[in-house]
């Protein structure tokens, strides 16, 4: 039976490096996968989902007008065993529902990963709604500068200050975002190494 899940962590756990090693799992064993990334995500250049530690693989995009269901059943052949999302954060709530028919309707499992909140603390659309609505959670864990688990996102000016408005969608890497301890983010602490 198929089932939908959310793996979700502060920034840096290495969300995306389980993504495609579990899509190389599939594919390892003879079964085809379709992936998924945001957009406007184009760091590592265009439909692209790319690991820190340098593991890579093509992917279709989704914007906030994509129906996922009609795109991913579009895509389905005989040998896809699973769907990937990248990014998942940045899903719509109607997206998030797609997602819940690909795994009802066409019995087709769906892995996604993303952030649980955002830089003020706030929770992103689709993170609230595949946490109310995904089958399993699984929290990917990471730390703070202080060695306890990190559970936010922090972001940082080029002063190295907690930037505590702006907009929710500002896409970037370790140049300006830190996850950190609950603590440490009320705190405005981003410790000495950044």
């Amino acid at each position: 039976m198929a089932k939908l899940y959310f793996y979700y962590s502060a920034m840096n756990a290495g969300k995306t490096t389980k993504l495609l090693q579990g899509s190389f799992n599939y594919k390892e064993r003879g079964m085809d996968t379709v992936l998924y990334t945001y957009k406007l995500d184009n760091r590592f250049g265009e439909s692209k989902i790319a690991s820190r530690i340098g593991v890579s693989e093509k992917a279709n995009t989704f914007d906030n007008s994509t129906n996922l269901f009609e795109d991913i059943k579009s895509k389905l052949g005989p040998k896809v065993a699973c769907v990937f999302i990248d990014e998942a954060q940045f899903l719509t709530k109607k997206q998030v529902l797609d997602l819940c028919r690909v795994v009802d309707e066409l019995n087709i499992p769906v892995l996604t990963y993303g952030l649980r909140s955002d830089f003020l603390a706030e929770p992103f659309e689709g993170s609230m709604y595949l946490l109310l609505l995904a089958d399993e959670l699984i929290e990917v864990k990471t730390i703070c500068h202080c060695g306890r688990k990190a559970t936010m996102n922090a972001k940082f000016d080029s002063s190295h200050k907690i930037v505590r408005s702006g907009q929710q969608v500002e896409i970037g890497g370790n140049e300006k975002y830190i996850s950190l301890c609950r603590k440490h983010f009320f705190e405005g602490n981003i410790g000495e190494n950044t």
